[in-house]
């Protein structure tokens, strides 16, 4: 009986076999087939299309590039709010570098420089309302009253469009 079982067994693991191998040589030949057209489309396109304007290669790069996007999007904001970090302790360094020179100024006797006459404080402060307008004006926002931290989402805006 054991002869019989294992007979039966093999037979039955044969007949899985054959089908699955009938599957597989489908697919193979469907497979050849798609990489034949391939290379026949692509032929033909080399010869009708510069290489620039081949549709396959644009369809590639229109993919490599969307893939790409998120990446991108993500590194932008990293280096938006790098650029924010950068101004928010340039601003604290400079302000509390003019608190304390103005306190020397005082304690030494000297006329205390104030806004009008400390041109690299002017000039800073300047430079950054400069850019918040500029960046304001991409994106179309009018408010006037907007903080540092704003600043970060108007220029992400602005270059990243729909955010």
């Amino acid at each position: 009986m054991e002869m019989g079982y294992d007979y039966d067994e093999q037979n039955e693991k044969h007949q899985h076999h054959e089908a699955v191998d009938g599957l597989f040589n489908l697919f193979n030949k469907a497979n050849n087939d798609l990489a034949m057209l391939h290379d026949r489309l692509d032929k033909e396109f080399k010869q009708i299309y510069p290489d620039n304007a081949n549709p396959m290669k644009l369809v590639a790069r229109i993919k490599k590039i969307q893939e790409e996007v998120s990446s991108l999007n993500e590194q932008c904001r990293e280096l938006l709010a790098a650029k924010q970090d950068l101004i928010d302790k340039a601003r604290v360094i400079l302000v509390g570098n003019r608190s304390l020179l103005q306190r020397l100024q005082a304690s030494t006797g000297v006329p205390v420089t104030d806004d009008s006459n400390d041109s690299a404080y002017t000039n800073f402060n300047q430079i950054i309302e400069e850019w918040t307008v500029q960046v304001r004006s991409r994106t179309g926002d009018e408010k006037q009253e907007s903080g540092p931290e704003d600043i970060n989402h108007l220029l992400f805006s602005a270059i990243v469009p729909g955010n």
